[in-house]
């Protein structure tokens, strides 16, 4: 049996609309790629932000811790909580909240509603991204689910490029506040333009008839999926243990000028739009082994940075890399739930966001403490480790996935 007919036929023919909605996945990449800016645009603006509130920038930063919280929280009890309603509304009301926090952080008159705006944020995150599997699986034919979530990922990409940078030149011109406004008008248009484009898509039959979604948590009884989810947990920590120092290593380390910087920072952007496209054409016969491959390479990657960081040149071929694989690794794993959780995919969206989320937030706290207290190379050492790991759990979930069928 061939990795393909791991998704249930009778569930894709349930489904999936004729034609396929290529669409209404366009207009919820755009949405993925609202949702990031306005996560991490917080990144460059903390000090206008902590000075016309009267808060430290300490302070200020928890505004991104707070929306990550709230995605946790949101993602593990999404599916539950929506059994019965229709996807194209649940959709459209995650858009809506993403309009509403940023209007409201906009117009904050204290830290309180700051952080109440950010929470929203979060909700619509949590909420947004656990649903965005299972709809395009049901938007698309099996064999173009691949490419509809490489569409996702590359919103994901382009936004996580220009979130910050957009943020700086924005907030120059216009005011923090001006800048975090900016995103509203397309947030608008993704709402918009989803409530015109996605088909109705009513609840699974199961929910339909009054049986809500497994527990979120009791999915890891299943090994497969354990190993899968523990990957992913190294994965993204190892990730952003080295991505979230990537500028003061630049700065300090390679000794590149602020436009060299945003150069390198574009490049290896661009690099995961690429790679998110060049991705999704390898995973119908090759999952497992490239889901192993993309943190060994990312593992390689950074121990090239320690060794040749000091190069300008070699640095940044090394980042494009990092560009070009670290940002296709989430189409390979949302491949992966598509296939292996099929009749459970909205919880096990539920449960992947939450786990990345969680990997993301220890990632960076980890890799932070290393960088203030035992220096670069040690934060970056310790990235290799768990892409390292990630890889061997990716082979082990292979192995696991084998001996079950």
């Amino acid at each position: 049996m061939d990795q393909q007919t791991l998704v249930r036929p009778h569930i894709r023919a349930s489904s999936v609309p004729a034609p396929a909605a290529w669409g209404a996945v366009l207009a919820m990449a755009l949405c993925v790629a609202v949702l990031i800016a306005s996560e991490f645009m917080p990144v460059s603006l903390l000090s206008p932000i902590a000075g016309d509130l009267g808060v430290t920038e300490g302070r200020a930063g928890q505004a991104i811790s707070i929306s990550g919280v709230f995605a946790v929280l949101t993602s593990l009890f999404v599916a539950n909580l929506t059994h019965g309603i229709d996807r194209r509304l649940v959709l459209a009301s995650f858009s809506a909240m993403l309009v509403v926090s940023g209007t409201v952080v906009t117009f904050a008159p204290d830290y309180l509603t700051l952080m109440a705006g950010r929470a929203l944020l979060g909700v619509a995150i949590g909420g947004f991204w656990s649903m965005s599997t299972a709809i395009v699986m049901r938007l698309v034919p099996a064999s173009s689910v691949p490419r509809g979530l490489a569409m996702l990922n590359a919103g994901n990409a382009i936004a996580a490029t220009v979130s910050a940078p957009l943020g700086s030149w924005l907030g120059s011109y216009i005011g923090w506040r001006g800048a975090f406004f900016a995103v509203v008008p397309l947030a608008v248009l993704s709402l918009v333009w989803q409530w015109a484009s996605l088909p109705a898509l009513p609840p699974e039959k199961t929910q339909a008839h009054g049986q809500k979604p497994s527990n979120v948590l009791r999915l890891l009884m299943r090994p497969p999926v354990a190993t899968g989810m523990a990957s992913i947990l190294f994965l993204f920590a190892g990730q952003f243990a080295l991505f979230t120092y990537l500028r003061p290593f630049l700065e300090t380390v390679t000794h590149v000028s602020i436009p060299v910087l945003s150069l390198l920072l574009l490049l290896m952007g661009l690099a995961g739009v690429a790679g998110t496209y060049w991705i999704s054409h390898l995973l119908h016969a090759r999952l497992f082994g490239i889901l192993a491959a993309i943190p060994l390479v990312m593992a390689a990657i950074a121990i090239g940075l320690v060794v040749f960081g000091f190069s300008t040149a070699i640095t940044a071929i090394l980042l494009i890399g990092w560009g070009l694989f670290g940002t296709a690794a989430p189409v390979g794993w949302g491949t992966w739930l598509a296939r292996t959780m099929a009749d459970d995919a909205e919880a096990g969206g539920g449960l992947q966001v939450a786990v990345i989320q969680l990997a993301i937030t220890a990632g960076a706290s980890l890799g932070g403490t290393l960088f203030d207290h035992a220096g670069w190379r040690t934060t970056f050492a310790l990235a290799a480790v768990l892409l390292a790991g990630s890889s061997l759990l990716a082979a082990a979930a292979s192995h696991q996935a084998r001996t079950a069928r």
